[in-house]
């Protein structure tokens, strides 16, 4: 996660994917900031932010000229983000992806790294990099019982409830959009692909990924203080919060035996007990 808010740069990241992919083709115009505002759950201004960064790379025209702006015709190639656990993921998934059936089962406090890394594979998929004839992703998230502790108003208690309801609101913006990717983008390159969420009772602290059966991988969500802008009506006020994108993963091996082995196992088996058979699915809204 990135503060639990979508910033301009990962707007940009997003579009620069669905333009690699075809989604977006060259001379297309794009959505209009509102439609991009209500999807990514984020202000008109962010999404400005993020049409200028796209502009600079040569990726689009006619931005801020009163109409939505176009694909560039021959758009450049844009830098790539340098986040540290979101990196790290799209590594360990393009090992995963060259498997012919990938299974990615995953616990987090929000879908946010998984949804850009998945995009990213959107990419290479695309590219022919990989091309697995499956994917299956199961995801367990707090459930919209759960009392969330983050992010946590410093001097402000009376707007928790508004800032949660905005934090679920944004998990759902990027569940929605990983259904997409796996649901509309890699099954018109043939690939095979799905994602499932399933509710936790509680709220994980630490983020874990098993890759295929085969790799674990696991970081914790640093807890700091940032400056929340997500509510403008309510003014800028800080929070302690927690951010998933700048944790380190840490990495453990089936084939090396040992305790790394069974770790990989303890993992699959903890997943597997939440993921209960009998619970019931929450579907995408």
């Amino acid at each position: 996660m990135n503060g639990n808010r979508t910033s301009p740069e990962e707007i940009a990241d997003d579009l620069r994917e669905r333009i690699r992919v075809g989604e977006l083709k060259a001379g297309e115009r794009l959505p209009t900031q509102g439609e991009l505002a209500e999807q990514f759950g984020v202000e008109r201004g962010t999404v400005r932010q993020a049409m200028r960064a796209l502009q600079k790379d040569g990726l689009l025209t006619n931005v801020g000229k009163g109409s939505p702006p176009n694909v560039a015709e021959v758009p450049v190639e844009p830098q790539q983000s340098s986040r540290k656990a979101r990196v790290a993921l799209v590594s360990y998934l393009k090992e995963a992806f060259r498997e012919p059936e990938v299974h990615i089962d995953a616990i987090c406090f929000t879908a946010e790294t998984l949804m850009w890394a998945i995009g990213e594979m959107c990419t290479a998929v695309a590219r022919r990099e990989v091309h697995p004839k499956s994917v299956d992703v199961r995801c367990l998230l707090p459930g919209p019982d759960v009392v969330l502790p983050y992010p946590d108003p410093v001097d402000r208690p009376e707007l928790r409830a508004d800032v949660h309801e905005k934090l679920k609101q944004q998990i759902t913006n990027q569940r929605e959009l990983m259904d997409y990717y796996l649901s509309t983008v890699m099954k018109g390159h043939g690939v095979d692909a799905k994602v499932t969420f399933r509710p936790l009772r509680f709220v994980p602290s630490v983020k874990q990924y098993v890759l295929n059966g085969a790799v674990a991988l696991q970081g914790s969500y640093q807890v700091g203080r940032r400056t929340y802008e997500d509510l403008p009506e309510k003014g800028k006020f800080d929070v302690y919060d927690v951010s998933g994108f700048s944790s380190l993963l840490f990495e453990f091996r089936r084939d090396r035996g040992g305790e790394q082995a069974q770790f990989v196992q303890d993992t699959k088996n903890c997943f597997d007990a939440h993921w209960d058979p009998d619970a019931s699915r929450q579907t995408l809204t």
